[in-house]
């Protein structure tokens, strides 16, 4: 099966840092799987997220992503990343606007620019849109504004937009983090579901073991920057699991330091 993502020895570090948030890296992702990238905070999985999706510029090895290379120099334009959708920790919608309004931006990328400018809304964006909304559970929403929601429905919002997008890879940066544990499972199962029923590709970033294990088909486990275990889940074991999040070098017992 053709890789959605290829990744041969990537780094990356923020200005100023003194460790990389990204350290010698190499994986492939396969079209179709979901995966999650598992580690505490600091591990270095929203940069790599960030970077996937083509925001981030100035690193180091070699990325290609649904079949485009990446260049190291420059991020990569917003035409080129209509194939990619990406669901934030803090939803990133538009406070004061509509739902559908919301959920309709996805659609900028797949419209002709004049459309996107002028807010120009075709049938068939309207009708894209509309199914997301039904396939999120929040049809009866779509006049309401956004700032009024909880906020698991501000995640519905979100993965809606996502799936308006057409996109043949999801990233979700920790999609679950505000959410308490019974929606959190909600959520998780109904992005997966929607993924897998469009035949696209999942990444998804989190620091929970239990939802990583009962969503994700593999699940890559990271630490200050670099890929501690990449494993199919049947195979991931409780002490390697442990192991991520114990914060004490075992030599001296000393507490480790990690990457911001």
């Amino acid at each position: 099966m053709q890789d959605a993502i290829h990744i041969d020895d990537l780094s990356f570090g923020h200005h100023g840092a003194e460790q990389r948030a990204i350290d010698q890296i190499s994986l492939n992702i396969a079209a179709g799987d979901c995966v999650a990238l598992l580690g505490p905070s600091g591990a270095g999985k929203t940069t790599l997220l960030t970077l996937l999706d083509g925001r981030l510029r100035d690193w180091q090895g070699r990325v290609s992503v649904l079949g485009t290379p990446f260049e190291p120099t420059r991020a990569l334009p917003l035409a080129k990343r209509a194939d990619t959708g990406f669901i934030f920790q803090e939803f990133a919608l538009v406070e004061r606007s509509t739902v559908m309004r919301n959920v309709l931006n996805g659609r900028l990328g797949r419209m002709p620019s004049w459309r996107a400018l002028l807010g120009n809304v075709s049938k068939s964006d309207m009708d894209i849109a509309r199914s997301t909304l039904s396939d999120c559970g929040i049809a009866d929403l779509a006049d309401r504004r956004v700032d009024s929601l909880s906020g698991g429905q501000r995640q519905r919002v979100a993965i809606a937009r996502c799936l308006a997008q057409e996109p043949k890879l999801i990233f979700a940066d920790e999609p679950v983090s505000n959410l308490d544990p019974s929606r959190a499972a909600d959520i998780l199962t109904l992005l997966t579901s929607a993924a897998q029923a469009r035949g696209a590709t999942t990444v998804f970033s989190s620091h929970q073991p239990e939802l990583a294990r009962r969503f994700a088909d593999r699940i890559i486990g990271m630490r200050n920057g670099r890929i501690v275990f990449d494993v199919a889940t049947r195979d991931l074991t409780d002490d390697a699991t442990a192991a991520l999040y114990d914060d004490t070098d075992p030599a001296s017992g000393a507490r480790l330091k990690v990457v911001s």
